[in-house]
């Protein structure tokens, strides 16, 4: 029987309560102690050397009531560990710096236009900007996680296809390692989507979810006992390319009928009776315009979105869909419709009284700091 060392057990304890602090924020020692199952002198023991060694901090809470000394909060400091996050749409580029407990420290971004997509202008951007910011903030990032609309090789970041990029086989990551200098994780954007609505969105209590995201395609994360579902290789998630509609549309994968040439950006606009290129902010601006006739304009876009997300339930039986990007921007009303009828019609949610179906609450920022979160994945380990 092989029993563990004595430093390996500290390590494992020292990066468990590395992690809680990550996620959950500040803590005082006897919650962190609970949490972990670690006794008193051994939470004092460590918290005492991340404290030495600048990690976290502890101070009296601001709002301390009541009588006798208030127990001292032990908070993370963000500037301890910071990692780049690199968030690469089919529009534009967003760059943030994030430290630990994920605070994002500071941020850029651009628009992409002509051959800025180009895999060689976009990785030169990267680095220049990426350094411009690590300097005016006086930070070193330590890592960087790089999330990418296409089908991505976990081990590598080789991005094997981003069609609407016109991106195939681009070795992303190799190519950022060495222009970086640092550790660098690839994934794709709606895996990273469903790591950040774990680590910090509405997915944070649920042990089975999906993360649905609606953009120019339709992708998915899953997360399956608390952990990413990464699949073969790190090729998991493409629901959009489920045939819900045989004979329909012709889709780039080169399929016919896909989901997301029913629900993906181009099909909204369709809807809306708007032009299918037109800008982001356009297509949101007329969601938010929508009343009483959304029921008219959006129907058969709502049929197609319920049709997919029944297949979605049935087959992996989540607990919790989150809807991200366009989806999320949906009227509350139509989400309802949308919530209601998978209820309907899913014999996996009436099995179990019910998916729940919530819109993501972590805006713009929800793919940085999924990629984040992927960075931090081997940061943690080695505070």
């Amino acid at each position: 029987m092989t029993v563990a060392r004595p430093d390996e057990v500290r390590r494992f304890n020292r990066s468990s309560l590395l992690r809680l602090l990550h996620i959950r924020g500040p803590a005082t020692r006897a919650a962190l102690a609970a949490e972990l199952g670690l006794n008193r002198s051994t939470i004092k023991m460590l918290v005492d050397g991340l404290a030495e060694d600048g990690v976290v901090e502890e101070k009296v809470p601001r709002m301390a009531r009541g009588a006798g000394r208030p127990s001292l909060l032990v908070l993370p400091q963000p500037q301890a560990a910071v990692v780049l996050a690199v968030d690469v749409q089919v529009e534009h580029v967003g760059i943030a710096l994030v430290g630990f407990g994920g605070q994002i420290m500071g941020r850029n971004s651009w628009n992409l236009r002509g051959r800025q997509r180009e895999p060689d202008e976009l990785i030169t951007h990267v680095a220049e900007s990426s350094a411009m910011l690590a300097e005016d903030l006086g930070l070193r990032p330590v890592a960087a996680g790089v999330c990418v609309p296409g089908v991505v090789r976990r081990a590598d970041g080789l991005v094997h296809n981003a069609a609407n990029l016109r991106w195939g086989e681009v070795a992303l990551g190799q190519r950022l390692r060495t222009v970086l200098d640092l550790p660098v994780t690839v994934g794709n954007d709606a895996e990273f989507g469903a790591l950040a609505e774990h680590a910090r969105g509405v997915g944070r209590a649920a042990a089975d979810a999906v993360f649905v995201s609606a953009d120019v395609g339709v992708g998915g994360g899953l997360i399956a006992q608390r952990a990413l579902l990464r699949g073969s290789a790190g090729y998991l998630g493409e629901i959009g390319h489920m045939t819900v509609r045989p004979g329909g549309r012709k889709c780039y994968c080169g399929n016919e009928g896909c989901w997301e040439t029913e629900v993906g950006e181009a099909a909204l606009c369709r809807a809306l009776g708007m032009p299918e290129h037109g800008p982001r902010g356009a297509i949101v601006a007329e969601l938010r315009e929508l009343h009483g006739d959304w029921e008219t304009r959006l129907a058969d876009y709502l049929g197609w979105m319920t049709l997919g997300l029944v297949n979605v339930v049935n087959i992996l039986g989540p607990e919790l869909v989150v809807l991200g990007d366009l989806f999320a921007a949906l009227p509350e009303p139509a989400i309802a419709r949308v919530r209601d009828q998978v209820h309907r019609r899913s014999m996996v949610s009436r099995a179990f009284g019910g998916v729940r179906i919530e819109k993501s609450g972590l805006g713009p920022d929800l793919k940085l700091l999924g990629a984040a979160e992927a960075a931090f994945e081997g940061v943690l380990t080695m505070l």
